[in-house]
């Protein structure tokens, strides 16, 4: 029996030793256990206060918004007065454009009919000059061309093949 007995003290320290074993694990996991909600609860309470703060900041935001709701009726006001003010300046700028493009097509077609009247002018004068000096005018629908005298054609004598020389000199 003492074997047996031997046998159940070994056995009995194994269980007990296995058991210590597992307490120690299960007191380890434990304490991870614990410092990860420690630091659960950490980063919780570091949330609630970032949260807090956004809030704040978002009310502050509110309280400001309202505040200058007024200013932004202004602004909008001044930002529509500007837009119209630039609108009839550039209307303006267009405006006098299109009269410097028509006071000068009006001082071209000025001109032009200032030309037409001397170029008739000159042409009257030479017709009376053509006329004093009994000569023909030159714009006259009467005006006769001389015939142009065709120069005589030289005659080609003709060679036969053969014949004639040809120096490639």
């Amino acid at each position: 029996m003492s074997k047996k007995i031997e046998k159940m003290k070994v056995k009995k320290q194994l269980v007990k030793a296995n058991h210590v074993e597992c307490h120690q694990k299960f007191q380890a996991r434990i304490h991870e256990a614990e410092d990860s909600m420690q630091a659960q609860h950490l980063l919780i309470e570091a949330l609630v206060d970032e949260k807090d703060s956004l809030l704040q900041t978002i009310h502050g935001l509110q309280e400001a918004n309202n505040a200058l709701a007024p200013f932004d009726d202004d602004w909008m006001k001044v930002k529509k007065q500007l837009v119209k003010a630039n609108h009839v300046e550039c209307h303006q700028k267009f405006q006098a454009r299109i009269h410097e493009a028509e006071d000068s097509m009006q001082a071209q077609h000025l001109l032009i009919e200032a030309l037409v009247d001397e170029k008739d002018s000159l042409l009257q004068t030479i017709h009376g000059l053509q006329e004093a000096n009994n000569a023909l005018a030159p714009f006259d629908d009467d005006w006769e061309e001389e015939p142009e005298e065709e120069p005589e054609e030289e005659e080609i004598e003709d060679i036969p093949p053969g014949e004639g020389e040809i120096d490639d000199e």
